[in-house]
């Protein structure tokens, strides 16, 4: 059993693009389609593809260098990370995005921002 999927998930990705993987699969709900809808929004990944039980993300290579630099998780299951509207961080300079859970949804830092509404911070991308 999982105790954090969420980590799990940006764990394969991490991996998948340390070995250059062309996609990875991960194990699927509706947190990690809508965390994959906005990597794929954003530019970070090709494809988001739902089937079954899993969700297939195919990942993104610049010049043979993956599009994802970093990742990091900031919310864990025994330490929880909420931020409000006003105390949104800029990741890497505005370079990266970050990803909040939202009473509106799952949205990156800047719909967040835009809309004024806060909640916990899942991760960091850049």
């Amino acid at each position: 059993m999982l105790t954090d999927p969420i980590a799990d998930m940006l764990t394969r990705i991490r991996n998948a693009h340390l070995a250059l993987h062309k996609e990875v699969n991960v194990p699927r709900s509706k947190m990690k389609e809508a965390i994959a809808g906005i990597l794929k929004s954003e530019g970070y990944v090709d494809e988001v593809k739902s089937e079954g039980s899993a969700i297939t993300i195919t990942l993104k290579y610049l010049k043979g260098k993956p599009a994802i630099t970093g990742l990091r998780r900031m919310s864990s299951p025994g330490r929880r990370v909420y931020v409000n509207a006003g105390s949104i961080p800029r990741v890497q300079n505005g370079l990266g995005i970050c990803i909040l859970s939202t009473s509106r949804g799952v949205l990156d830092g800047v719909s967040a921002h835009e809309r004024k509404v806060g909640g916990e911070l899942l991760c960091e991308i850049w």
